[in-house]
């Protein structure tokens, strides 16, 4: 599946005016990570259990339900 084909979503905690996002793409085995100012550039990939520890440590396990 090419990056464009993915599902990508802007995270809940980017800016508000839209300049500073991140958009995630869940996949089987990755989440994958992008700027959302230029898709067209390379993304960040990470296991699915890295992401998760990041997630909780950064957000909170209260808050992290919805990015996991």
């Amino acid at each position: 599946m090419s990056p464009m084909e993915r599902a990508w979503f802007k995270s809940s905690y980017s800016g508000s005016a839209g300049d500073s996002c991140v958009e995630v793409a869940v996949t089987e085995r990755a989440v994958r990570v992008r700027d959302s100012k230029d898709v067209t550039r390379p993304h960040l990939a990470v296991g699915r259990a890295e992401w998760s520890r990041f997630v909780t440590t950064f957000a909170g396990p209260q808050d992290s339900a919805g990015l996991l």
